[in-house]
């Protein structure tokens, strides 16, 4: 898994990328010249407490572990949790976001 680190690269992504959206979440997408799949993860303050930021940041860390093979090669994705899923997180489960994210990313064309 290659990450998104700087803050130039989630900005050029975010000011030149395309966006799709979801109940729980909302992914920003853009390709790349380098033909890697680069991923950030980005959860506001606004979303919660910390316990609910990172219980949601590894929720789609895992989720993007189990589909990295059926993402195309060449897309930088940043995956922004929605304020539904921050006050929704305690019974939220992994299959939720499984079926909003696999929503979202179909509609981007994302998926081989």
């Amino acid at each position: 898994m290659n990450n998104l680190k700087k803050n130039g690269e989630f900005q050029i992504i975010y000011n030149s990328g395309r966006k799709s959206f979801g109940y729980y979440s909302l992914i920003f997408f853009k390709r790349n010249d380098d033909n890697l799949k680069k991923c950030g993860f980005v959860v506001s303050k606004k979303t919660g407490n910390a316990v609910c930021r990172n219980r949601l940041k590894r929720l789609f860390r895992e989720y993007y572990r189990q589909k990295e093979e059926y993402i195309k090669d060449g897309y930088d994705i940043i995956f922004v949790a929605k304020k539904t899923a921050g006050e929704k997180y305690k019974e939220l489960k992994f299959e939720d976001i499984r079926k909003d994210l696999d929503k979202v990313l179909n509609n981007a064309k994302i998926f081989k």
